[in-house]
Order: C-alpha cells, then structure tokens, then sequence
C-alpha cells in the first residue's frame, strides 16, 4: 500500500504564470521509504493517484493561516459548529468562504487552541481534481507543520517557484506561516531571522541551492543548513492531525467513487442471494405440500383399518401400537418387546459356557442394554453370542466397555 505526498505550491505563483502549477510529489510505502518522485502539473498525476491507497496534499504555508483563538467548554460538534464565530474577528471576509480545522489541545490547555484557515473554493477544486483522477482518500495538511521540530528551535524551509522563494517557517507544534519573497537569499535569511526572534533556526534548502545558502548563512546568526528531502517531511506529516479536507467531505467523494466501482458486483451478490431465497422457499413448499399429502393418505388408510378411532397427530405411530395390541392379543408379540428380546437373550446366553455372567439389563425404547460382569467373557464368546443373537433377527452392538445394547433388526 503506498501513499502519494504532493506538495501544492502558493496560490501566488500559480496566478502569476498562467500556466497548471507544477507540483512536487512522492511516492512512499507503508515503510516511510521513497519510491519514486518528481515534479508535475497537478491534472497529469492521474495514475499516480488512482494507484495510492491514500494522498495527501500539502498546501503552502502561505496559503493556510494557523490562528489561536479562546474555545469555550463544548462538546466536539457544538465546538465545530462554534469556529467560524471564533475566528471571526482574525478572518478577512466571511468565515463560510473559509475551510476550518481544529488543532488539538498544546501542553493539556484546552481553553486555547489553533484553528487552520484555508479558502473553501480553492481548496475544493484542488480536493475534487484528485478524487476526479480516482483518490481513494484525500487529506489537505498545511506544509510548515510537515517540517521537523525540535524543542527550543524552529524550523524552516525555501523553495523557489515562480513567484520568488517561498519561505515556510515552524515555531512551535501548531504554530508557522508562510511568505512569498523575492529571489534574494542574504534578504529572505535576515527576514527568516527576524519571524524566528531568538531561537535557533534549521533551514532546509534544495541539495542545488545549498552552496548559494551556505555563503549568506555565514552572515546570519543562529541558522543551521540542512538539505530538504521527502523523508523528514513524510516523517513530520505522519503526526499532523490537521486536515482541512475532512470538512469538504473529501472521504465522502472518494467513498462515492469506491462504491461505484463496487456496484455491479454488489448487485450481483444481492441478486444471487435473492434467486437462493426463492429457490429455498419454493422448494420449502413443494416439500410441504408432499408432507401434507403423504399424511393425508396415511390418514386414510388409518381410518379404512380403525374407522371408529380417532386420528393423533402421528397415525403411523398410532397404527404400529395398535397393530402390537392386536398381536398383544392374539398372543404373539412384536420382536423388539420385551419379553422377546429377553427370551432371546437368555437363550443367546446358552452359547457361553459361564451362563452368569450378566450384571444386569435395562428395557427402554424397545431396545435393551446389557451390561456384562468385569472379566467374565471374552471376545470370542461375545462374538459368538452375536452371531446366535443374528440368527434371531436381533443385533448386538457394543455401547461401551461391557455394555451391549440390543435391539430388533438383526439379520
């Protein structure tokens, strides 16, 4: 899975040329590693963002205003419902043309916290040209809080576009701005020294503009040359919680592309379970109707036999007990009574030379358990008794040690 990181220029730069801002991006794996990057206009990265699992535009820090405001006690959708008021005073214009996200409480204070500001319709076309190319989640960062941070210092960056160099500078974990200056170095180091005040500054500068940087350094205190690179800006943009597209709906869009691609077969599946029910339901019915009509015809022929009985709700049992009490009566009796089975036991027990040799026996469900004395008969002798037991139309099956249970059916 891999995330696309694109690096939005200033809205400046973009209006003064006249031409599709060239955007930096990169590729990165789960792992944090870089896989490919490179520079490009923001309509030609449609593969690139039709492939990442995730994109994450990071927006010039002079186009996103980080403001610390005092929030009053409420609950998380009243609080969000209560920015655009709070942030008032500090907007130009009307808060609903801006985007608003809402920091984190700092250092555990929860009466005053930062509130990012972003233009609603410029960011919207940017958000709905990456969802357009097939993202399947969009989050909008601001770029000077993708910049390390290390305590007591700030960290900066320039880069250069086609407004002049772009200075982003982080003060503190939600604190930074940005500025377009012109393309002085020695001029943007005094300027960059001046929004710092007394902390020592890391500029991250591109590995071409190091030597030019490192020669007006030299007459600036307290500022520190690193090259800029993807890894420690991906490293930094990991913890922004910041994301100004979540309240364009941003997921909504990518949600809404994910579910038309998913659509046919979701249609397919619900039609397959729909044909299933309905297969199962008739064949329910067919196998009711069948019920119905084999018991109506045992019904019938239950009262053809007893036409002055009335019929249970089980005329094949009923007929069985009653065909037993008729044989009851006559004088024999069914194979699997009691008597009958005993009798064949007893004599089934002829067989062995010790006849005493049962501890006792239990008659239930026309089926009797035996249970045999512990070392009184071998193998051999229980299988010649179930062989004799056979020979009398029952079966003897073995139901745990020294227990037989024997029953009708035998061959």
């Amino acid at each position: 899975m891999t995330t696309l990181y694109i690096r939005y220029p200033a809205r400046a730069a973009a209006a003064d040329s006249g031409v599709p801002a060239s955007c930096q991006f990169a590729l990165v794996g789960d792992g944090g590693n870089v896989m490919q990057q490179g520079a490009g206009a923001l309509g030609n990265l449609g593969e690139l963002v039709s492939g990442a699992r995730r994109v994450v535009l990071l927006l010039a820090a002079a186009d996103v205003s980080l403001l610390k405001v005092k929030v009053p006690p409420l609950s998380g959708a009243r609080l969000k419902s209560a920015l655009p008021h709070l942030v008032e005073e500090q907007v130009l214009g009307d808060p609903a043309d801006c985007v608003l996200a809402l920091a984190p409480p700092a250092n555990g204070d929860s009466d005053e916290r930062v509130v990012a500001v972003a233009n609603r319709a410029w960011l919207e076309v940017l958000v709905k040209a990456l969802v357009a190319q097939g993202a399947q989640g969009v989050s909008a960062l601001p770029v000077q809080l993708c910049l390390p941070l290390a305590p007591g210092s700030a960290s900066a960056a320039l880069g250069l576009d086609d407004a002049g160099l772009e200075l982003t500078l982080r003060s503190a974990p939600y604190e930074g701005l940005g500025l377009t200056l012109p393309n002085a170095p020695e001029p943007a180091l005094h300027t960059l020294r001046a929004l710092a005040g007394d902390a020592p500054v890391t500029l991250y500068v591109a590995p071409a503009q190091r030597a030019e940087y490192a020669a007006a350094a030299a007459n600036v205190a307290g500022i520190t040359l690193e090259e800029d690179n993807w890894i420690h800006r991906v490293a930094a943009a990991k913890a922004v919680t910041l994301d100004l597209a979540a309240s364009l709906g941003a997921a909504s869009g990518a949600t809404a592309r994910a579910w038309a691609r998913w659509k046919w077969p979701y249609r397919i599946a619900v039609a397959v379970v729909v044909v299933n029910i309905v297969g199962l339901n008739w064949e329910f019915m067919r196998l009711k109707r069948e019920a119905a009509t084999v018991r109506q015809n045992m019904v019938q022929v239950f009262r053809a036999a007893y036409p002055n009985q009335p019929v249970t709700d089980d005329p094949a049992a009923q007929m069985r007990r009653n065909i037993a009490v008729a044989r009851a009566g006559s004088g024999g009796g069914n194979a699997d009574d009691f008597t009958n089975i005993s009798a064949a036991l007893g004599e089934a027990l002829a067989v062995l030379p010790n006849r005493e040799v049962v501890a006792g026996v239990d008659y239930k469900d026309r089926s009797m358990t035996v249970k045999f004395k512990p070392g009184s008969v071998d193998a051999n002798a229980l299988a010649q008794m179930q062989a004799a037991l056979a020979q009398r139309k029952l079966s003897a099956s073995e139901s745990g040690p020294g227990v037989w249970l024997v029953k009708a059916g035998g061959k």
